[in-house]
């Protein structure tokens, strides 16, 4: 887990590669939320998702993963329009004199010209050099003279500086990136106010973030996350207890210090049906629960190729993310073994293990059976509150993933001594859980 966030920007002329703090945003709200409710409305997360209180003898040594080293899911090398990539084939940090590297920043044309700075080749951070637009929104740098690796950042009018850390390059690379210079927030609205699932027969809310850069540029596509509970995402007017996941708010920070990719959000509304949408299976003890299929049908046979088609997305299991808590968390992970083709990215905060028996934790074990597995998962929960977050059954879920050929690079367990099972617990948790699954800029 992360511990305080702090947004950096470049700000100023000739500042170079320092970053002087901006603000620091306020600490996740306060829990506010009862963990015990049993009522089953379109809005709640409820205890019912948590399980039964659990035997404080029981409790098991907590496990975190240690602290994130690569980010899995670039896809650099990748032809699409991402904010970030590498197009060469085999880049070094020293190269042969003569060695060509390219430098492409996509950005619509300007009157004032794009120009960048850096700390080789002949640049340097005090004054700007100008690029050369090649046109179709790209402006290009080329160079010989590079034999180490670059540090380098874009800027307009060579006063603005391009949002977010520097950007790197070796020798030999071709770059390409789409920069935003002005904007600091994404966007949040409740795009489709009645989807309508043939599959489900019922019509929910589909909320959207779209990141800084694609209000800025639109040329650049995104990954894309897909939440659950789609109400609790944004808004407190409509997210239970009033108390939201702050997504956008961790997007935003982490497009502005780089610590998370930049990507768009889609919070898929729940509806009374909930617990059976997100059970893949009959819980017999309480006698709910199956539809879980038919849900993941609905994501990717209908909202899928909505989104895909009228938002700028990057698409494939490494680029699209499942995310949820408890009984969307029981659904996320039920989804990264099922439909991994899919769904690459799994995240499972506080994710009811406990529902039928445990019976994800068979799903879990038969992933060395299947053909193909979701490439990042991340499991979390808290240890304390009635239920305590059903911490043992999820250290059993961690101890699956393991023995299923999971391992510190594919796979993060994260216990939060003393949180409950809240919508502010997840909201804390969020940053670090997004951050291993997507990687940073």
């Amino acid at each position: 887990m992360r511990g305080v966030w702090v947004l950096v920007l470049l700000a100023g002329c000739g500042q170079g590669p320092a970053f002087p703090p901006a603000p620091t945003p306020p600490a996740p709200d306060a829990p506010a939320v009862a963990e015990d409710s049993t009522a089953d409305t379109a809005v709640t997360t409820t205890d019912v998702d948590a399980g039964p209180p659990m035997d404080t003898q029981a409790l098991a040594d907590t496990t975190v993963a240690p602290p994130l080293t690569d980010a899995n899911g670039d896809s650099r090398g990748d032809t699409a329009r991402d904010t970030e990539r590498d197009t060469s084939t085999a880049p070094v940090d020293t190269a042969p004199a003569g060695t060509r590297t390219v430098l492409r920043v996509h950005y619509p044309r300007q009157v004032n010209p794009v120009g960048l700075r850096g700390d080789a080749a002949g640049l340097s951070w005090e004054r700007g050099q100008t690029m050369t637009f090649v046109g179709e929104d790209t402006y290009e740098y080329v160079t010989t003279a590079l034999d180490r690796p670059l540090e380098w950042k874009p800027l307009l009018g060579d006063r603005t500086w391009a949002r977010g850390p520097n950007y790197r390059a070796r020798p030999g690379q071709t770059v390409d990136v789409y920069p935003h210079f002005e904007r600091t927030a994404g966007s949040v609205s409740r795009r489709w106010t009645a989807f309508r699932s043939t599959i489900l027969g019922n019509t929910r809310g589909v909320w959207v973030y779209l990141p800084p850069t694609h209000l800025e540029n639109p040329t650049a596509r995104f990954p894309v996350v897909y939440f659950h509970d789609g109400q609790n995402l944004f808004d407190p007017r409509t997210a239970f207890g009033g108390v939201t996941w702050r997504v956008a708010e961790a997007l935003d920070t982490g497009a502005e210090d780089g610590s998370i990719r930049e990507v768009i959000a889609v919070g898929v509304e729940n509806t009374p049906a909930r617990i059976n949408e997100y059970t893949p299976t009959r819980d017999a003890a309480r006698d709910a629960g199956g539809d879980g299929e038919r849900y993941l049908r609905m994501l990717v046979e209908e909202l899928m190729p909505l989104v895909n088609r009228e938002l700028p997305t990057l698409t494939g299991p490494e680029r699209t993310a499942l995310v949820g808590s408890s009984l969307g968390g029981l659904i996320s992970a039920y989804g990264g073994v099922r439909r991994p083709e899919t769904f690459g990215l799994i995240g499972a905060l506080s994710p009811s293990t406990w529902w039928d028996n445990r019976m994800l934790l068979r799903e879990v074990a038969s992933v060395p059976s299947r053909p193909a597995r979701a490439l990042r998962v991340y499991v979390d929960s808290g240890d304390s509150g009635p239920s305590m977050d059903d911490v043992v059954n999820t250290r059993a879920l961690a101890l699956a993933y393991r023995a299923a050929g999971y391992t510190d690079g594919d796979f993060r367990h994260v216990v939060q001594a003393g949180a409950t099972h809240t919508e502010a617990a997840w909201a804390s948790r969020l940053p670090g859980a997004l951050a291993f699954l997507l990687g940073p800029r």
